[in-house]
Parts: C-alpha cells; sequence; structure tokens
C-alpha cells in the first residue's frame, strides 16, 4: 500500500490532476508536516501558491522548520477546503463537504536571484492577482532574507466529500429537516492602513476582489 492510498470512504478519492489544482489555486493555506532535529513531530501552517507542477512557499532565512524543509527534508503537505456542512435527520449521519489534498516529496530552494524574484512575484500575484505590478520591486537585502522553495506536485492524494444526507429511510419519514449550508468565503470591503495618506487611491488589484467589484 503507498502512501496515498485512500484507506477510509476510498469512493471519495479522486486522481483528477485538474480538480486538484483547483483546490490548490482556491485555497492558500496549506501544512507542512516534517520530523524536527530532535525527532519529535512539527506540523506548520503557513501560505502556498500554485505555479504550475509546483508548490512555493517562501518565509524567513531565520526559520529553523523552513531551513530544514530547505536542506531537503522529506514533508507532507496538507490543504483542505471546507465548502459546507451536510445536515443530517441524525447527528450519526451529518457530515461536511470538503475537498482535501496531501502531497508528498522534498523541497527545492529557489536561490538564482531572478528565478527568486519571479517566484515570489508569483506569490504575490497567486493571493491578489496583479500586485507585482503596483508595489516596488524587493531590494537584494529583502532577497536575501527570505528562503523560497519549491514542493514538486508529483506524489499527492484528493479526498473529494460533496454528497448528501445518507439518512435511513426510518429518518426521512420523519419530522427533521435535511439538506446542505453552503460555505461561502469572500474577502470584505477593504480598510485603509491607519498611516496611509488621503491621496493614495485604492489599487487595481485589491478593487478587483472587493464586494463591489462582485456586484
Amino acid at each position: 500500500m503507498s502512501r496515498t492510498t485512500i484507506t477510509r470512504l476510498s469512493r471519495k478519492g479522486s486522481g483528477e490532476r485538474t480538480a486538484l489544482d483547483e483546490l490548490l489555486d482556491g485555497v492558500h493555506i496549506g501544512h507542512f508536516a516534517l520530523v524536527a532535529d530532535d525527532a519529535h513531530p512539527v506540523v506548520l501552517p503557513t501560505a502556498i501558491v500554485r505555479d504550475g507542477d509546483r508548490v512555493l512557499v517562501h518565509g524567513s532565512t531565520g526559520s529553523p522548520w523552513l531551513r530544514r524543509l530547505a536542506a531537503g527534508a522529506t514533508t507532507s503537505l496538507a490543504v483542505t477546503a471546507f465548502d459546507g456542512l451536510v445536515v443530517a435527520r441524525s447527528a450519526f449521519e451529518s457530515s461536511m463537504r470538503y475537498r482535501s489534498a496531501v502531497l508528498f516529496g522534498s523541497c527545492r530552494a529557489i536561490t538564482d536571484p531572478e528565478d527568486k524574484r519571479r517566484a515570489l512575484d508569483t506569490i504575490t500575484d497567486g493571493l491578489i492577482p496583479g500586485r507585482s505590478q503596483e508595489v516596488r520591486r524587493s531590494s537584494a537585502k529583502e532577497l536575501a532574507a527570505v528562503l523560497v522553495l519549491a514542493l514538486p506536485i508529483v506524489e499527492w492524494s484528493l479526498k473529494v466529500s460533496e454528497g448528501w444526507p445518507d439518512d435511513p429511510a426510518d429518518d426521512v419519514a420523519g419530522p427533521a429537516w435535511a439538506g446542505v449550508l453552503p460555505v461561502v468565503q469572500h474577502y470584505g470591503d477593504p480598510i485603509p492602513a491607519p498611516d496611509l495618506r488621503a491621496s493614495v487611491a485604492l489599487p487595481q488589484s485589491v478593487q478587483r476582489i472587493t464586494p463591489r467589484a462582485r456586484g
């Protein structure tokens, strides 16, 4: 049995790479698992952005766990989207709609300065499309202070739960309500920084993802 084999509710497993990409493009918090130097397990949440066939992550060069990943430590990355509550006619049958992936492998450090700049721009634009063109370029000092890693998307498993309540006939005939409560996530109205000069307009990148832009 491989480590990507889904053993519990295997019918929910998916081998669709497009479904994996959709999850990675829509969820920007991932959890890296690794074994620390003193042999205890660690799980660390961080921002992630997919770049083609790899997942990018960045952080301070002073981070011990990031340095361990940069050195090639074996890791797994978990990414989960909570899509809704499945409200059944009994607590036992109630569940969630979700998409959850686990990626396995080792990260590679991106060290070439221009490749690092491009990767950081990709991360910036992955979070706020177009933002990298609105801000100044990172200085050499800033680049030196940042580790940028890439985890290849090679070995992975994906589980998708998108069903309805699976109530037995006796419960269906009963008085309890059943259905799905979808989870809808979006950004709220932008809140200007306290020290923002009054003459600085809201940038296009932020305008495009505000409630007003969604109509």
